[in-house]
């Protein structure tokens, strides 16, 4: 017998995070991660290396497993519930360092892939849904192409249609551009601002302070597990209130 999906009143959050932790082993990844992130809402969470920015994203859509605390999406609680899952992944797309592209598959059958099998689109529906999220990523006329015909910043891009695709409710990105060439940087992060002004629900993890000060309506601090300071742009860039905060800026900015 099937568990029935655990639905929760909905309200203005896409995602709700509460007393979330995560152990791998006796090792503390996440320590009672408290996050709101509201429809439409475009989040940066900024940190040291290892402080658990990639580990909490990846918690969201079940690519990591927590063991403690509760995460809602849509309404729908994240369990071990296979179907919850599976809604939840459907829901949200999610864009990696590496790109993760199939490379014997030709971009186009790249992007039309999840569309057929997850979403029931015929062949001809999901070719017209990819042709239009390729073409907005500005990429259209290298559908025929296979992945390893590209720069990485073109990859990355297909991957962002490619996850678009899905027509998401939001969009988690992890370090989308630290394993690109700064030249191909720009035209990713273009492609994400594009995303944030048409008002995709956004969780960015990333080092690019200047796309943080731009795009984000919040930024996340986190250091050791924990979210340190939360704050918008203006305040956090230019008034940080920790000391952990300040120095992490002081050691990018050099001030």
């Amino acid at each position: 017998m099937t568990k029935p999906t655990t639905i929760i009143a909905r309200d203005d959050a896409a995602i709700r995070i509460t007393d979330l932790n995560k152990w791998y082993g006796t090792y503390h990844a996440l320590r009672g991660i408290n996050l709101t992130v509201n429809q439409g809402e475009r989040i940066v969470i900024a940190g040291p290396s290892g402080s658990g920015k990639s580990t909490l994203i990846r918690c969201i859509n079940r690519l990591e497993t927590h063991q403690k605390g509760q995460i809602v999406v849509d309404g729908i609680e994240l369990t071990s519930d296979v179907k919850n899952i599976s809604k939840i992944r459907s829901e949200v797309g999610m864009c990696f360092q590496n790109f993760n592209l199939f490379p014997h598959m030709s971009i186009l059958e790249n992007c039309i892939l999840a569309p057929m099998s997850v979403r029931g689109l015929s062949r001809k529906d999901a070719e017209d849904v990819a042709m239009h999220f390729l073409e907005k990523v500005r990429i259209g006329d290298q559908a025929t192409k296979y992945p390893g015909q590209l720069s990485g910043g073109q990859q990355q891009r297909v991957a962002i249609a490619r996850s678009l695709c899905m027509k998401p409710r939001a969009m988690l990105f992890d370090e989308p551009t630290s394993a690109l060439d700064p030249e191909t940087i720009k035209e990713v992060l273009d492609t994400m601002i594009t995303l944030a002004e048409e008002g995709m629900t956004m969780i960015c993890v990333t080092h690019e302070m200047g796309f943080a000060r731009q795009v984000a309506d919040r930024v996340i601090f986190m250091d050791k597990g924990k979210i340190v300071e939360e704050n918008t742009p203006e305040e956090f860039f230019d008034n940080p209130q920790h000391k952990r905060t300040q120095l992490f800026l002081s050691q990018i900015f050099g001030h």
